[in-house]
């Protein structure tokens, strides 16, 4: 799970290094493409059905379009923002899971985990600062990601149990393609820009399939309340990268508010683990 989050760190500053000189578009056009190529080619290795009709079910469109928007979100707000705060904002998806499941799913959640999840939204609100003299209105764009990427995993747990993880990514980025091309298009851009570093570009696909590979095998590891703490940090590699690529200088109150995200999400998993032995322990 840390060599996940470490890959997908690196990607992430890729990508803000190639919107220096293409436009978000392009760099979702990418992506995306690439990503088709690869997970379509890793659910054939692996025995995946890349002809389902379980791909048109509804809450996998639902998926499809949660999916698409937190691309863009991520992606332009990666290319108008500091590294560091894109991390530690949308490293705050979980706590919008835990809320969307007891809204949808109904599941309980405690009066302990809602104040780990309050916790985690107040170092939000002191990484955007809302009305304060340093917000920047270009946040609203890793929000946006944080909301998108949070149904997507929401829906996630609603997939049909039969199809495999590959096959489900090649589905989404076929779904997805359409999307970035008319978007390339219709800003005037070319899809294959002459401008453009290849080579970082064939690195920041390859990072972002590695890191979405890893991610998989550790989930499938062990037990995911286990594993799903160090994905926070990936928050210490964006702050660390933010740092030393590109110069920035992350305030005291945007590290106190990361900080704050990380101890609930991290409190939350623990929390959820114990409630699980406790069950697991319980006489019948």
């Amino acid at each position: 799970m840390i060599l996940s989050m470490a890959a997908f760190a690196l990607a992430d500053t890729l990508v803000k290094v190639t919107s220096q000189t293409v436009s978000p578009a392009q760099v979702l056009f990418f992506l995306i493409g690439s990503g088709l190529v690869i997970f379509g080619l890793l659910a054939k290795l692996q025995g995946n059905k890349l002809l389902d009709r379980n791909a048109f079910v509804p809450i996998l469109l639902l998926r499809y379009a949660a999916e698409i928007i937190g691309m863009i979100g991520m992606v332009t707000a990666l290319s108008l923002v500091p590294l560091s705060t894109v991390g530690a904002i949308t490293q705050a998806t979980p706590l919008l899971v835990a809320i969307g499941a007891v809204l949808f799913l109904r599941e309980k959640v405690s009066w302990r985990r809602w104040t780990a999840i309050a916790v985690g939204f107040i170092g939000v609100l002191l990484i955007v600062q809302p009305g304060g003299e340093g917000f920047d209105i270009s946040v609203l764009w890793a929000l946006l990601a944080m909301f998108a990427l949070a149904i997507r995993d929401l829906t996630t747990r609603l997939t049909p149990p039969d199809m495999g993880s590959f096959s489900l990514a090649t589905f989404t980025m076929a779904a997805s393609l359409p999307f970035a091309i008319v978007w390339v298009l219709y800003n005037g851009e070319s899809l294959f820009p002459s401008n453009v570093n290849w080579w970082i570009v064939a690195v920041m696909c390859s990072l972002g399939a590695t890191g979405y590979l890893l991610l998989i095998v550790s989930l499938r590891m062990t037990e995911v309340s286990i594993v799903t703490p160090f994905r926070y940090s990936r928050i210490i590699f964006l702050l660390v990268l933010g740092v030393i690529v590109f110069d920035e200088e992350p305030s005291a109150l945007m590290l106190f508010g990361a900080a704050l995200i990380i101890a609930s999400g991290v409190y939350m998993m623990w929390r959820e683990r114990q409630i699980k032995q406790q069950a697991s322990q319980a006489p019948e």
